[in-house]
Protein backbone atom coordinates (compact mmCIF):
# COMPACT_ATOMS: atom_id res chain seq x y z
CA UNK A 1 0.00 0.00 0.00
CA UNK A 2 1.66 3.37 -0.98
CA UNK A 3 2.32 5.91 1.65
CA UNK A 4 0.82 9.26 2.14
CA UNK A 5 2.57 12.56 3.08
CA UNK A 6 -0.80 14.30 4.04
CA UNK A 7 -3.00 12.45 5.73
CA UNK A 8 -6.06 14.31 6.46
CA UNK A 9 -8.35 13.50 8.99
CA UNK A 10 -12.48 14.11 9.54
CA UNK A 11 -13.27 14.15 12.95
CA UNK A 12 -16.64 13.34 14.78
CA UNK A 13 -18.52 16.12 16.56
CA UNK A 14 -17.88 14.32 19.72
CA UNK A 15 -14.78 11.88 19.82
CA UNK A 16 -16.69 9.62 22.60
CA UNK A 17 -20.34 9.15 21.15
CA UNK A 18 -19.79 5.88 20.99
CA UNK A 19 -19.99 5.67 24.83
CA UNK A 20 -21.92 8.59 25.49
CA UNK A 21 -25.71 8.32 25.71
CA UNK A 22 -26.66 12.02 24.10
CA UNK A 23 -30.02 13.40 23.23
CA UNK A 24 -28.28 14.81 19.84
CA UNK A 25 -32.22 16.24 19.00
CA UNK A 26 -32.74 18.18 15.90
CA UNK A 27 -29.55 19.35 15.55
CA UNK A 28 -28.56 17.75 12.25
CA UNK A 29 -32.10 17.13 10.70
CA UNK A 30 -31.84 18.96 7.97
CA UNK A 31 -28.95 17.98 6.58
CA UNK A 32 -27.45 14.53 5.33
CA UNK A 33 -25.02 13.48 7.85
CA UNK A 34 -26.20 12.65 11.13
CA UNK A 35 -25.39 14.66 14.58
CA UNK A 36 -22.29 13.04 14.67
CA UNK A 37 -21.43 15.59 11.77
CA UNK A 38 -19.50 13.02 9.74
CA UNK A 39 -19.72 15.08 6.46
CA UNK A 40 -16.25 16.00 5.75
CA UNK A 41 -16.08 19.99 4.09
CA UNK A 42 -15.50 19.45 0.20
CA UNK A 43 -12.43 21.64 0.70
CA UNK A 44 -10.72 18.27 1.40
CA UNK A 45 -11.16 17.21 -2.32
CA UNK A 46 -9.89 19.88 -3.24
CA UNK A 47 -7.14 20.17 -1.05
CA UNK A 48 -6.60 16.60 -1.96
CA UNK A 49 -6.41 17.05 -5.25
CA UNK A 50 -4.13 20.16 -5.58
CA UNK A 51 -1.53 18.50 -3.58
CA UNK A 52 -1.83 15.19 -5.67
CA UNK A 53 -0.78 17.24 -8.96
CA UNK A 54 1.67 18.90 -7.05
CA UNK A 55 3.41 15.77 -6.27
CA UNK A 56 2.44 15.32 -2.71
CA UNK A 57 0.16 12.20 -2.09
CA UNK A 58 -3.01 12.92 0.20
CA UNK A 59 -4.79 10.45 1.74
CA UNK A 60 -8.60 11.40 3.34
CA UNK A 61 -9.73 9.68 5.96
CA UNK A 62 -13.27 10.55 7.87
CA UNK A 63 -12.97 8.88 10.85
CA UNK A 64 -16.23 9.49 12.00
CA UNK A 65 -17.86 7.93 9.40
CA UNK A 66 -15.41 4.52 10.55
CA UNK A 67 -16.25 5.01 13.98
CA UNK A 68 -19.86 5.33 12.91
CA UNK A 69 -20.32 2.74 11.12
CA UNK A 70 -17.55 0.05 11.93
CA UNK A 71 -18.38 -1.10 15.45
CA UNK A 72 -14.99 -2.76 15.92
CA UNK A 73 -12.95 0.21 14.47
CA UNK A 74 -10.07 1.72 16.73
CA UNK A 75 -8.88 4.78 16.02
CA UNK A 76 -5.52 4.64 18.04
CA UNK A 77 -4.53 1.23 16.43
CA UNK A 78 -5.25 2.39 12.61
CA UNK A 79 -3.35 5.80 13.29
CA UNK A 80 -0.89 3.91 14.69
CA UNK A 81 0.30 2.16 11.42
CA UNK A 82 0.46 5.41 9.63
CA UNK A 83 3.81 7.81 9.00
CA UNK A 84 2.93 10.71 6.95
CA UNK A 85 4.94 13.71 6.80
CA UNK A 86 1.97 16.00 8.21
CA UNK A 87 -1.96 14.94 9.27
CA UNK A 88 -4.23 17.58 9.13
CA UNK A 89 -7.41 17.98 10.78
CA UNK A 90 -10.62 20.42 9.60
CA UNK A 91 -12.42 22.71 12.00
CA UNK A 92 -14.80 24.10 9.50
CA UNK A 93 -17.94 23.88 11.48
CA UNK A 94 -17.70 24.35 15.07
CA UNK A 95 -19.49 21.28 15.79
CA UNK A 96 -16.20 19.70 15.60
CA UNK A 97 -14.74 21.93 18.55
CA UNK A 98 -14.38 18.61 21.15
CA UNK A 99 -14.05 15.73 18.29
CA UNK A 100 -11.17 17.54 16.11
CA UNK A 101 -9.13 18.38 19.36
CA UNK A 102 -9.82 14.93 21.11
CA UNK A 103 -8.45 13.35 17.62
CA UNK A 104 -5.50 15.83 17.26
CA UNK A 105 -4.68 14.73 20.63
CA UNK A 106 -4.88 11.09 20.24
CA UNK A 107 -2.32 11.99 17.15
CA UNK A 108 -0.01 13.58 19.03
CA UNK A 109 0.11 11.12 21.80
CA UNK A 110 1.03 8.31 19.03
CA UNK A 111 2.75 10.28 16.81
CA UNK A 112 4.39 13.41 19.01
CA UNK A 113 7.01 14.19 16.12
CA UNK A 114 5.08 14.50 13.28
CA UNK A 115 3.17 18.29 13.07
CA UNK A 116 -0.72 18.45 12.93
CA UNK A 117 -1.81 20.90 10.99
CA UNK A 118 -5.90 22.34 11.28
CA UNK A 119 -7.70 24.22 9.13
CA UNK A 120 -11.32 25.31 8.47
CA UNK A 121 -13.89 28.35 8.88
CA UNK A 122 -14.17 27.62 12.74
CA UNK A 123 -9.88 27.43 12.64
CA UNK A 124 -9.78 30.53 11.14
CA UNK A 125 -11.87 32.39 13.34
CA UNK A 126 -10.54 30.97 16.71
CA UNK A 127 -6.93 30.72 15.10
CA UNK A 128 -5.17 32.51 18.09
CA UNK A 129 -6.92 30.16 20.99
CA UNK A 130 -6.26 27.28 18.78
CA UNK A 131 -2.42 27.62 18.68
CA UNK A 132 -2.61 27.72 22.65
CA UNK A 133 -3.31 23.84 22.55
CA UNK A 134 -0.38 21.24 22.71
CA UNK A 135 -1.81 19.04 20.18
CA UNK A 136 -1.93 21.73 17.48
CA UNK A 137 1.55 22.77 15.50
CA UNK A 138 -0.39 24.67 12.21
CA UNK A 139 -3.37 26.83 11.51
CA UNK A 140 -3.14 27.33 8.17
CA UNK A 141 -6.01 30.29 7.94
CA UNK A 142 -8.46 31.76 5.07
CA UNK A 143 -11.20 30.48 2.68
CA UNK A 144 -8.59 28.79 0.12
CA UNK A 145 -5.62 27.17 1.77
CA UNK A 146 -4.72 24.80 -1.29
CA UNK A 147 -1.60 26.62 -2.16
CA UNK A 148 -0.59 27.40 1.53
CA UNK A 149 -0.65 23.68 2.35
CA UNK A 150 1.42 22.81 -0.53
CA UNK A 151 3.73 25.68 0.57
CA UNK A 152 3.90 24.20 4.37
CA UNK A 153 4.26 20.61 3.13
CA UNK A 154 7.22 21.72 1.24
CA UNK A 155 8.85 23.34 4.15
CA UNK A 156 8.24 20.77 6.47
CA UNK A 157 9.59 17.72 4.39
CA UNK A 158 12.98 19.89 3.48
CA UNK A 159 13.10 21.43 6.80
CA UNK A 160 12.99 24.76 5.55
CA UNK A 161 11.80 28.08 7.53
CA UNK A 162 7.95 28.72 7.08
CA UNK A 163 8.23 32.66 8.18
CA UNK A 164 6.76 33.17 4.66
CA UNK A 165 4.14 31.26 3.85
CA UNK A 166 0.75 32.82 3.60
CA UNK A 167 -1.81 32.72 6.36
CA UNK A 168 0.02 30.46 8.20
CA UNK A 169 0.04 30.13 12.07
CA UNK A 170 3.08 28.47 13.65
CA UNK A 171 4.94 27.71 16.69
CA UNK A 172 8.86 27.60 17.04
CA UNK A 173 10.94 25.50 18.12
CA UNK A 174 10.61 26.84 21.54
CA UNK A 175 7.27 27.24 21.88
CA UNK A 176 6.34 30.86 20.50
CA UNK A 177 3.40 31.25 18.74
CA UNK A 178 3.82 33.44 15.20
CA UNK A 179 1.11 34.75 12.87
CA UNK A 180 1.85 35.16 9.18
CA UNK A 181 -0.29 37.59 7.29
CA UNK A 182 -3.36 36.91 5.76
CA UNK A 183 -2.45 37.41 2.12
CA UNK A 184 -3.40 34.49 -0.20
CA UNK A 185 -7.17 35.29 -1.28
CA UNK A 186 -7.52 34.27 -4.67
CA UNK A 187 -9.63 36.32 -6.97
CA UNK A 188 -10.98 33.02 -8.72
CA UNK A 189 -10.79 29.62 -8.58
CA UNK A 190 -10.21 28.39 -11.85
CA UNK A 191 -6.68 26.83 -10.33
CA UNK A 192 -8.54 24.61 -7.51
CA UNK A 193 -9.27 21.86 -9.24
CA UNK A 194 -12.53 19.52 -8.02
CA UNK A 195 -11.53 16.19 -9.36
CA UNK A 196 -13.86 13.32 -8.44
CA UNK A 197 -11.30 10.78 -10.44
CA UNK A 198 -9.49 11.51 -6.63
CA UNK A 199 -11.93 10.05 -4.59
CA UNK A 200 -12.55 6.53 -6.44
CA UNK A 201 -8.43 6.40 -7.20
CA UNK A 202 -7.76 6.88 -3.36
CA UNK A 203 -10.42 3.89 -2.72
CA UNK A 204 -8.28 2.11 -4.48
CA UNK A 205 -4.95 2.92 -3.93
CA UNK A 206 -5.72 2.55 0.35
CA UNK A 207 -8.25 0.24 -0.33
CA UNK A 208 -10.62 1.81 1.82
CA UNK A 209 -14.30 2.56 0.80
CA UNK A 210 -15.94 3.86 4.22
CA UNK A 211 -12.82 6.09 5.28
CA UNK A 212 -13.85 8.23 2.06
CA UNK A 213 -17.36 8.49 2.28
CA UNK A 214 -18.63 11.80 2.79
CA UNK A 215 -21.51 11.00 4.92
CA UNK A 216 -23.15 7.48 6.46
CA UNK A 217 -25.62 6.60 4.41
CA UNK A 218 -23.82 7.89 1.09
CA UNK A 219 -23.58 4.63 -0.99
CA UNK A 220 -27.36 4.54 -0.71
CA UNK A 221 -27.85 8.34 -1.23
CA UNK A 222 -24.57 9.45 -3.18
CA UNK A 223 -25.49 13.33 -3.42
CA UNK A 224 -22.08 15.33 -4.30
CA UNK A 225 -21.06 19.03 -4.64
CA UNK A 226 -19.52 21.80 -6.84
CA UNK A 227 -18.55 25.41 -5.53
CA UNK A 228 -20.19 28.23 -8.08
CA UNK A 229 -17.80 30.74 -5.17
CA UNK A 230 -16.02 31.41 -2.38
CA UNK A 231 -17.23 34.27 -0.05
CA UNK A 232 -20.97 35.77 -0.42
CA UNK A 233 -22.63 38.85 -1.62
CA UNK A 234 -24.79 38.71 1.26
CA UNK A 235 -25.17 39.44 4.73
CA UNK A 236 -27.60 37.60 7.20
CA UNK A 237 -26.95 38.33 10.17
CA UNK A 238 -26.11 35.08 11.87
CA UNK A 239 -24.28 33.35 9.43
CA UNK A 240 -20.53 32.87 9.16
CA UNK A 241 -20.62 32.23 5.40
CA UNK A 242 -21.45 35.86 5.11
CA UNK A 243 -20.12 38.86 3.40
CA UNK A 244 -19.56 40.12 6.78
CA UNK A 245 -18.12 36.89 7.95
CA UNK A 246 -15.36 36.48 4.71
CA UNK A 247 -14.37 40.03 5.20
CA UNK A 248 -13.56 39.53 8.88
CA UNK A 249 -12.60 36.09 8.59
CA UNK A 250 -10.41 35.17 5.86
CA UNK A 251 -9.87 38.92 4.36
CA UNK A 252 -12.00 38.20 1.64
CA UNK A 253 -13.51 41.66 0.30
CA UNK A 254 -15.06 40.16 -3.32
CA UNK A 255 -16.43 37.16 -3.94
CA UNK A 256 -14.06 34.81 -5.76
CA UNK A 257 -16.40 32.44 -8.50
CA UNK A 258 -15.43 29.69 -10.47
CA UNK A 259 -15.35 30.08 -14.44
CA UNK A 260 -18.84 28.63 -15.60
CA UNK A 261 -16.94 26.61 -17.96
CA UNK A 262 -14.99 25.50 -14.99
CA UNK A 263 -17.77 24.02 -13.31
CA UNK A 264 -19.63 22.48 -15.73
CA UNK A 265 -16.32 20.51 -16.55
CA UNK A 266 -16.43 19.81 -12.41
CA UNK A 267 -20.43 18.77 -12.96
CA UNK A 268 -19.57 16.51 -16.34
CA UNK A 269 -16.13 15.27 -13.99
CA UNK A 270 -18.97 13.71 -11.36
CA UNK A 271 -21.51 12.20 -13.74
CA UNK A 272 -18.69 10.37 -15.36
CA UNK A 273 -19.18 7.98 -12.49
CA UNK A 274 -22.25 8.96 -10.52
CA UNK A 275 -25.84 9.49 -11.73
CA UNK A 276 -26.88 10.73 -7.92
CA UNK A 277 -27.81 15.03 -7.96
CA UNK A 278 -25.21 17.11 -8.23
CA UNK A 279 -25.67 20.21 -5.79
CA UNK A 280 -24.58 23.62 -6.73
CA UNK A 281 -23.81 25.46 -3.94
CA UNK A 282 -23.91 28.85 -4.71
CA UNK A 283 -26.95 30.96 -5.81
CA UNK A 284 -25.43 30.79 -10.25
CA UNK A 285 -27.01 34.29 -10.46
CA UNK A 286 -25.11 35.77 -7.56
CA UNK A 287 -22.27 36.76 -10.15
CA UNK A 288 -25.30 37.97 -12.82
CA UNK A 289 -27.14 37.08 -14.90
CA UNK A 290 -24.54 36.22 -17.70
CA UNK A 291 -22.65 34.21 -15.56
CA UNK A 292 -25.99 31.83 -14.90
CA UNK A 293 -26.10 32.07 -18.65
CA UNK A 294 -22.69 31.27 -19.50
CA UNK A 295 -22.73 28.33 -17.35
CA UNK A 296 -26.16 27.03 -18.58
CA UNK A 297 -24.73 27.30 -21.86
CA UNK A 298 -21.30 25.12 -21.20
CA UNK A 299 -23.58 22.70 -19.16
CA UNK A 300 -25.69 22.11 -22.55
CA UNK A 301 -22.72 21.90 -24.41
CA UNK A 302 -21.03 19.83 -22.28
CA UNK A 303 -24.05 17.54 -22.02
CA UNK A 304 -24.82 17.63 -18.45
CA UNK A 305 -28.28 16.99 -17.94
CA UNK A 306 -29.21 16.41 -14.11
CA UNK A 307 -30.37 15.11 -11.65
CA UNK A 308 -29.44 18.83 -10.49
CA UNK A 309 -30.15 20.85 -7.45
CA UNK A 310 -29.80 24.98 -8.16
CA UNK A 311 -30.11 27.07 -4.72
CA UNK A 312 -31.75 30.22 -4.93
CA UNK A 313 -30.36 33.07 -2.78
CA UNK A 314 -33.48 34.99 -3.77
CA UNK A 315 -36.66 34.81 -5.44
CA UNK A 316 -36.61 34.38 -9.17
CA UNK A 317 -38.92 34.77 -12.36
CA UNK A 318 -40.33 33.33 -15.41
CA UNK A 319 -37.50 33.87 -17.39
CA UNK A 320 -34.73 32.51 -15.48
CA UNK A 321 -36.73 29.24 -14.79
CA UNK A 322 -37.34 28.98 -18.72
CA UNK A 323 -33.40 28.93 -19.31
CA UNK A 324 -33.11 26.22 -16.62
CA UNK A 325 -35.70 24.12 -17.70
CA UNK A 326 -34.26 23.77 -21.26
CA UNK A 327 -31.18 22.80 -20.17
CA UNK A 328 -31.60 20.53 -16.73
CA UNK A 329 -34.98 18.69 -17.73
CA UNK A 330 -34.49 17.15 -14.33
CA UNK A 331 -33.74 19.95 -11.80
CA UNK A 332 -34.61 20.82 -7.91
CA UNK A 333 -34.63 23.86 -5.93
CA UNK A 334 -33.47 24.75 -2.22
CA UNK A 335 -34.30 27.90 -1.03
CA UNK A 336 -34.02 29.40 2.83
CA UNK A 337 -36.59 32.08 3.34
CA UNK A 338 -35.98 31.59 6.95
CA UNK A 339 -39.65 32.88 8.58
CA UNK A 340 -43.30 33.63 6.79
CA UNK A 341 -42.82 36.56 8.53
CA UNK A 342 -41.21 39.51 6.23
CA UNK A 343 -40.80 41.72 9.66
CA UNK A 344 -38.18 38.02 11.34
CA UNK A 345 -36.50 37.90 7.68
CA UNK A 346 -35.94 41.54 6.80
CA UNK A 347 -34.07 41.06 10.55
CA UNK A 348 -32.60 38.39 9.61
CA UNK A 349 -30.92 40.33 6.72
CA UNK A 350 -33.56 39.22 3.81
CA UNK A 351 -36.06 41.75 2.08
CA UNK A 352 -38.01 39.51 0.00
CA UNK A 353 -42.28 39.56 -0.04
CA UNK A 354 -44.02 36.51 0.27
CA UNK A 355 -45.75 37.14 -2.50
CA UNK A 356 -42.61 37.11 -4.07
CA UNK A 357 -41.47 33.71 -2.67
CA UNK A 358 -45.03 32.35 -3.39
CA UNK A 359 -44.33 33.11 -7.05
CA UNK A 360 -40.96 31.92 -7.09
CA UNK A 361 -42.37 28.32 -6.09
CA UNK A 362 -45.39 28.50 -8.47
CA UNK A 363 -43.14 29.44 -12.00
CA UNK A 364 -40.85 26.79 -10.71
CA UNK A 365 -43.14 23.88 -10.45
CA UNK A 366 -44.91 24.82 -13.95
CA UNK A 367 -41.87 24.98 -14.94
CA UNK A 368 -40.60 21.14 -14.32
CA UNK A 369 -39.09 21.34 -10.76
CA UNK A 370 -39.35 18.17 -9.53
CA UNK A 371 -38.50 19.43 -6.08
CA UNK A 372 -39.02 22.69 -4.48
CA UNK A 373 -37.20 22.70 -0.47
CA UNK A 374 -38.47 25.93 1.49
CA UNK A 375 -36.20 25.95 4.58
CA UNK A 376 -37.35 28.06 7.82
CA UNK A 377 -35.06 28.56 11.09
CA UNK A 378 -35.98 28.84 14.65
CA UNK A 379 -34.03 31.23 17.07
CA UNK A 380 -33.97 34.32 14.65
CA UNK A 381 -34.30 37.81 15.80
CA UNK A 382 -37.84 39.50 16.55
CA UNK A 383 -39.33 35.76 16.11
CA UNK A 384 -41.74 34.75 19.42
CA UNK A 385 -43.03 31.35 19.61
CA UNK A 386 -46.60 32.67 18.20
CA UNK A 387 -44.47 33.69 14.91
CA UNK A 388 -43.17 29.98 14.93
CA UNK A 389 -46.59 28.09 14.86
CA UNK A 390 -47.80 30.54 12.41
CA UNK A 391 -44.50 29.87 10.12
CA UNK A 392 -46.17 26.32 10.63
CA UNK A 393 -49.72 27.36 9.49
CA UNK A 394 -48.73 29.53 6.63
CA UNK A 395 -46.50 26.37 5.64
CA UNK A 396 -49.87 24.74 6.06
CA UNK A 397 -51.54 26.70 3.28
CA UNK A 398 -48.58 26.64 1.07
CA UNK A 399 -48.69 22.63 0.76
CA UNK A 400 -52.45 23.01 -0.27
CA UNK A 401 -51.50 25.01 -3.28
CA UNK A 402 -48.18 23.78 -4.17
CA UNK A 403 -47.70 20.18 -2.18
CA UNK A 404 -48.16 17.15 -3.28
CA UNK A 405 -44.94 14.35 -4.15
CA UNK A 406 -43.39 16.51 -6.75
CA UNK A 407 -44.16 20.02 -5.56
CA UNK A 408 -42.95 21.77 -2.46
CA UNK A 409 -41.27 19.92 0.42
CA UNK A 410 -40.65 22.59 3.54
CA UNK A 411 -38.33 21.98 6.42
CA UNK A 412 -38.07 23.53 9.73
CA UNK A 413 -35.22 23.46 12.45
CA UNK A 414 -33.80 25.79 14.96
CA UNK A 415 -30.32 27.78 14.68
CA UNK A 416 -28.25 25.18 16.68
CA UNK A 417 -26.51 23.72 18.34
CA UNK A 418 -24.46 27.13 17.90
CA UNK A 419 -23.96 31.17 16.71
CA UNK A 420 -21.74 30.78 13.49
CA UNK A 421 -18.22 32.48 14.63
CA UNK A 422 -17.18 35.42 12.43
CA UNK A 423 -20.79 36.15 12.03
CA UNK A 424 -22.46 39.76 12.93
CA UNK A 425 -24.30 38.09 16.01
CA UNK A 426 -21.35 36.65 16.95
CA UNK A 427 -19.74 39.73 17.15
CA UNK A 428 -22.08 41.80 18.14
CA UNK A 429 -25.29 39.55 19.90
CA UNK A 430 -26.96 42.76 21.72
CA UNK A 431 -27.31 44.45 18.55
CA UNK A 432 -29.65 41.64 17.27
CA UNK A 433 -31.22 40.64 20.42
CA UNK A 434 -29.55 37.74 21.01
CA UNK A 435 -27.46 36.99 24.57
CA UNK A 436 -24.67 34.10 23.63
CA UNK A 437 -23.64 31.59 26.27
CA UNK A 438 -20.79 30.21 24.91
CA UNK A 439 -17.82 32.45 23.13
CA UNK A 440 -14.28 31.29 23.42
CA UNK A 441 -13.45 28.03 21.13
CA UNK A 442 -12.97 26.16 24.88
CA UNK A 443 -16.16 27.19 25.86
CA UNK A 444 -17.93 25.57 22.47
CA UNK A 445 -16.01 22.21 23.11
CA UNK A 446 -16.79 22.16 26.77
CA UNK A 447 -20.67 22.67 25.55
CA UNK A 448 -20.54 19.48 23.54
CA UNK A 449 -20.07 17.62 26.10
CA UNK A 450 -23.59 18.45 27.13
CA UNK A 451 -25.94 15.41 27.82
CA UNK A 452 -28.56 17.12 25.12
CA UNK A 453 -28.73 19.56 22.85
CA UNK A 454 -31.02 21.98 24.84
CA UNK A 455 -28.03 22.33 27.22
CA UNK A 456 -25.23 22.49 23.86
CA UNK A 457 -27.86 25.66 22.24
CA UNK A 458 -24.66 28.74 22.71
CA UNK A 459 -28.09 31.20 22.74
CA UNK A 460 -31.31 32.75 23.76
CA UNK A 461 -32.87 35.45 22.13
CA UNK A 462 -34.86 38.23 24.11
CA UNK A 463 -38.19 37.19 21.92
CA UNK A 464 -37.57 33.21 22.92
CA UNK A 465 -35.30 32.32 25.84
CA UNK A 466 -33.18 28.80 24.99
CA UNK A 467 -35.98 26.45 26.92
CA UNK A 468 -38.76 28.30 24.94
CA UNK A 469 -36.44 27.50 21.97
CA UNK A 470 -36.27 24.05 22.87
CA UNK A 471 -40.13 24.02 23.49
CA UNK A 472 -41.44 25.30 20.10
CA UNK A 473 -38.81 23.36 17.73
CA UNK A 474 -40.46 20.69 18.88
CA UNK A 475 -43.87 22.27 19.25
CA UNK A 476 -43.47 23.05 15.59
CA UNK A 477 -42.25 19.67 14.82
CA UNK A 478 -45.02 17.77 15.60
CA UNK A 479 -47.48 20.28 13.63
CA UNK A 480 -45.14 20.21 10.91
CA UNK A 481 -45.04 16.55 10.35
CA UNK A 482 -48.83 16.44 10.64
CA UNK A 483 -49.16 18.63 8.19
CA UNK A 484 -47.02 16.94 6.16
CA UNK A 485 -48.90 13.70 6.79
CA UNK A 486 -52.54 15.15 5.66
CA UNK A 487 -50.34 16.51 2.42
CA UNK A 488 -49.05 13.09 1.36
CA UNK A 489 -45.24 14.44 1.88
CA UNK A 490 -45.03 11.36 4.36
CA UNK A 491 -47.24 8.28 4.64
CA UNK A 492 -48.59 7.42 8.09
CA UNK A 493 -45.92 4.95 9.30
CA UNK A 494 -43.36 7.44 8.81
CA UNK A 495 -45.45 10.30 10.58
CA UNK A 496 -45.89 7.63 13.75
CA UNK A 497 -42.21 6.98 13.89
CA UNK A 498 -41.47 11.01 13.61
CA UNK A 499 -44.24 11.43 16.45
CA UNK A 500 -43.11 8.36 19.07
CA UNK A 501 -39.21 10.22 18.58
CA UNK A 502 -40.42 13.56 19.11
CA UNK A 503 -41.87 12.49 21.90
CA UNK A 504 -39.34 10.31 23.31
CA UNK A 505 -36.83 13.53 23.26
CA UNK A 506 -38.97 15.52 24.68
CA UNK A 507 -38.96 12.94 28.24
CA UNK A 508 -35.36 12.31 27.86
CA UNK A 509 -34.52 16.10 28.13
CA UNK A 510 -36.93 16.81 30.76
CA UNK A 511 -35.08 13.95 32.87
CA UNK A 512 -31.35 15.58 31.62
CA UNK A 513 -32.71 18.83 32.90
CA UNK A 514 -34.25 17.62 36.40
CA UNK A 515 -30.98 15.38 37.01
CA UNK A 516 -29.03 18.86 36.31
CA UNK A 517 -31.03 21.07 38.77
CA UNK A 518 -30.62 18.30 41.00
CA UNK A 519 -26.95 16.99 40.88
CA UNK A 520 -25.07 19.85 38.58
CA UNK A 521 -24.44 19.70 34.62
CA UNK A 522 -22.90 16.24 34.51
CA UNK A 523 -25.69 14.12 35.10
CA UNK A 524 -26.63 11.75 32.30
CA UNK A 525 -29.58 10.51 31.10
CA UNK A 526 -29.95 7.09 29.44
CA UNK A 527 -31.26 7.22 25.97
CA UNK A 528 -32.19 4.72 22.94
CA UNK A 529 -29.04 5.35 20.14
CA UNK A 530 -31.33 5.50 17.27
CA UNK A 531 -32.15 8.93 18.64
CA UNK A 532 -28.98 10.40 17.48
CA UNK A 533 -29.70 9.50 14.06
CA UNK A 534 -32.59 12.23 13.94
CA UNK A 535 -35.34 14.05 16.33
CA UNK A 536 -38.08 15.85 13.99
CA UNK A 537 -37.99 14.20 10.42
CA UNK A 538 -36.18 11.28 8.91
CA UNK A 539 -33.41 12.11 6.75
CA UNK A 540 -35.38 10.37 3.64
CA UNK A 541 -37.39 13.38 3.59
CA UNK A 542 -34.44 15.31 2.17
CA UNK A 543 -33.74 13.13 -0.10
CA UNK A 544 -33.52 13.59 -3.98
CA UNK A 545 -34.04 10.59 -6.55
CA UNK A 546 -31.05 9.20 -6.98
CA UNK A 547 -29.43 5.47 -7.84
CA UNK A 548 -27.54 3.98 -5.28
CA UNK A 549 -23.91 4.02 -5.49
CA UNK A 550 -23.73 0.05 -6.04
CA UNK A 551 -25.59 0.74 -9.33
CA UNK A 552 -23.07 3.67 -10.84
CA UNK A 553 -20.29 0.32 -10.36
CA UNK A 554 -20.57 -0.26 -14.24
CA UNK A 555 -20.15 3.46 -14.96
CA UNK A 556 -17.29 3.99 -12.51
CA UNK A 557 -15.05 0.66 -13.89
CA UNK A 558 -16.10 1.75 -17.09
CA UNK A 559 -14.25 5.52 -17.15
CA UNK A 560 -11.60 4.64 -15.18
CA UNK A 561 -10.73 2.32 -17.57
CA UNK A 562 -10.91 5.09 -20.26
CA UNK A 563 -9.02 7.60 -17.84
Amino acid sequence: MPKPELVLLHAPSNYDFRERSIVYGPISDVIPSTPVFEMYPIGFISIAGYLEKAGVATRVVNVANRMLTERGFNVERFLSKLRPVAFGIDLHWLPHAQGSLELAKVVKKLHPSIPVIFGGLSASHFYRELMEYPQVDYVVRGDSTEEPVLQLMRRIKSGAPVEDVPNLSWKDKQGAVHHNELSYVPANLDDLPLDYAYPVRSVIRYRSLSGMLPFNNWLDYPVTAVFTCRGCSLNCHSCGGSRFAFKGVCNRDEVAYRSPQMLAEDIHSIQRYLRGPVFIIGDIRQAGEDYADRLLAAMSKRGVHGPIVLELFSPAGRDFFDKVRKVIPHFNIQMSVESHDEEVRRAFGKGWRNADVEETMKLAIESGCRRFDLFYMIGLARQDAVSVMDTVRYTGSLLKEFGGKSGLHPHISPLAPFIDPGSQVFDRPEDYGYRLFYRTLEEHRQALLSPAWSQMLSYETKWLSRQEIVDVTYEAAVRFNQIKRMNGLVSRQVAERVESRIKKDQVLIAEIERRARDHGRESWAEGEKELSLAATCLKEELQWPARSFLRSMPRIIWSLCRA
